[in-house]
């Protein structure tokens, strides 16, 4: 068979299939270019998904006229010394803009600050163009039309242009995060604009986190920072009662590049491990900042998967962190939680188009006066008094010392449906699920018991032989003393084998060798060995379940007082094991507006 030498347009071909997948990598990549050129203003336009046209425009510090050409030649770039592992920019492979060239109709135009006019180069599916004065502001614009017409197979693998559009912006979106000091837009025919003013003036992300995230995750986060063997972890992570049903809210950063990196997320799904159902995520912007020889940005070439030279440093670091902050927050219960119950009221208050109200809805409403003020004022007097909570207990009296009041959850007032304790503070009501509160604080005892002292283990009448590959018994010898503290006592056994000559006895039966097997995947994925004790958590979560006050029970003024108490000094009480909302509180004011007192 005849080799052949590539021609070049075909080789930008190639490598345009690798970085140019859709018109969102596009914009990622001029974006960046012009994020590494020093820009403060960006403006991105496109039209028809980005597939008809793509435009980014910034006020960098431009290209001279005469390095045009070397700008859209492969493996040209201003950015990269003679460390491939000393890597300070968003870009530095040299391949973009000759990638998007073989593929497109592309427009560069740039001039520098102390340049007399503008340039202008010209490439069309790989053909350039002799560079042409132009009149330009100073910065660099780039054009790009048809995109994939070079490349019609292509086309056909695009998605419809609303979803490419969305791709567009939240790229967008994910890349301003991390330069707040920078002004995004985003308009085109195909989108409603998007305008990110710049935001950085005291130092922190938190604004331009809540122009991308909304200020509901601004309210129901809380900051994080740590440092450890010089990586430096800082950002903002949800509170466990304000989650959400996929992990496209997460946002991950290394010297301020976007990334996707299953440690990370695996490392915030282990943090939140016993606070969310495993069909919940957490919302979270993390930042990581280390030496660049500490990382490999250069797995592929888009640039947004990452090898960290200690794996198992970043994961510990960024638990560790979330869990920290978790545990720090204290008491705290998603604002989201009060927003619905206070909507939930009003739909049921509202009137039905025939003119009736909801059952239940004695009060006349007006449009002054969403309910009644002789309604609001009864249900003030059966707080003051008792009186009203048919069938269940009454707690506490009109008399409240001011001092119980000021706690944090306040003083039980009465227990509705036999499962819901209702407490009063000096400015809001307190709805707390008995059941879901205390199966929290059984959990979280158990967890100190187990975790205080190492656990005891059941000893196998045989010694159980697992077979594995060499590196992973290596592995699992490894960490033969952590897996002895949880009840697995194990040793080499001969090159290529495992023995297991004990099994943590909270197990109970279970098969050693499936076990073993999944602990040596593990620690060859991350480099850690965290599902044993990650099992454990769970059975000692189940076990919290069946000791915890079952719904239905009748508690004691004492009982509930002593409830809220324990909630008040446990860490991540606000949850309970499985993500749910342990209470929700509603404020006097917001009471107020529902009863159309404000």
């Amino acid at each position: 068979m005849l080799i052949r030498q590539l021609t070049e347009t075909m080789i930008n071909q190639i490598a345009a299939g690798e970085v140019i997948e859709r018109p969102a990598s596009v914009v990622k990549e001029l974006v960046e270019n012009a994020l590494d050129a020093g820009a403060s203003r960006i403006e991105i336009a496109t039209a028809g998904g980005g597939l008809t046209l793509l435009r980014v425009t910034d006020d960098g510090c431009g290209i001279a006229a005469d390095e045009l050409p070397l700008a859209v030649a492969r493996h040209c770039t201003s950015k990269l010394g003679d460390d491939i592992n000393d890597i300070r920019s968003l870009g530095f492979r040299g391949e973009a803009l000759p990638s998007i060239g073989s593929v497109a109709r592309l427009a560069l135009r740039s001039r520098t600050a102390d340049g007399d006019g503008g340039a202008e180069i010209l490439v069309e599916a790989g053909r350039v163009s002799p560079v042409r004065p132009v009149a330009a502001n100073r910065g660099t614009t780039v054009e790009v039309r048809d995109l994939f017409f070079a490349t019609p197979a292509r086309l056909k693998f695009m998605r419809n242009e609303r979803a490419e559009a969305a791709a567009i912006s939240e790229t967008v979106k994910r890349i301003a995060v991390a330069f707040p000091s920078v002004r995004f837009t985003l308009s085109g025919t195909d989108r409603t604009a998007l305008d990110l003013s710049a935001t950085e003036e005291d130092g922190t992300f938190i604004r331009r986190i809540g122009q991308v995230l909304g200020r509901d995750f601004t309210e129901n986060s809380i900051p994080i920072e740590a440092e450890r063997e010089g990586v430096q972890l800082f950002g903002h992570v949800s509170i466990p009662s304000y989650s959400r049903g996929n992990a496209l809210q997460q946002y991950a950063y290394v010297n301020g590049r976007p990334i996707r990196d299953k440690l990370i997320a695996g490392a915030i799904r282990g943090a939140y491990m016993d606070a969310l159902p495993r069909d919940r995520h957490a919302v979270a912007v993390l930042f990581l900042s280390l030496d660049p020889a500490l990382v490999d940005v250069n797995v592929h070439p888009s640039k947004a998967d990452v090898r960290f030279r200690d794996p198992g440093l970043v994961r510990g670091l960024i638990v560790g962190a979330i869990r920290e902050a978790l545990s720090r927050q204290g008491l705290r219960s998603a604002t989201t939680g009060a927003a619905a119950m206070l909507e939930a009221f009003r739909a049921a208050a509202a009137p039905r188009p025939n003119g009736s109200h909801h059952a239940g809805w004695s009060a006349v409403t007006s449009p002054s006066r969403p309910l009644d003020a002789g309604f609001a004022e009864g249900v003030q007097t059966m707080f003051d008094t008792g009186a009203g909570i048919s069938g269940d207990t009454r707690a506490g009296t009109a008399e409240l010392p001011a001092e119980a009041l000021r706690a944090p959850l306040g003083v039980a007032r009465a227990q509705v449906h036999q499962n819901y304790i209702v407490a009063q503070t000096e400015d809001s009501l307190i709805i707390v699920d008995q059941h879901a509160a205390h199966e929290r604080l059984v959990y979280e005892s158990l967890k100190q018991a187990i975790h205080s002292r190492p656990l005891p283990s059941q000893m196998l009448l045989l010694p159980e032989i697992v077979d594995l590959p060499e590196e992973d018994a290596e592995r699992i010898a490894a960490h033969a003393e952590f897996f002895r503290r949880f009840g697995l006592g194990l040793e080499r056994f001969g090159p290529g084998a495992i023995a297991v000559r004990e099994t943590p006895a909270m197990l109970g039966k279970t098969d050693a060798a499936e076990l073993v097997r999944d602990l040596a995947d593990e620690i060859a994925e991350d480099d850690t060995a965290n599902s044993l004790k990650e099992r454990i958590d769970r059975i000692a979560a189940t076990m919290a379940c069946h000791g915890s006050v079952r719904s239905g029970r009748r508690l004691q003024a004492e009982e509930m007082n002593a409830l809220l108490r324990q909630m008040e000094a446990t860490p991540g009480s606000g949850t309970c094991n499985h993500g749910r909302p342990t209470y929700i509180e509603l404020k006097l004011a917001d009471i107020e507006r529902l009863f159309g007192r404000r």
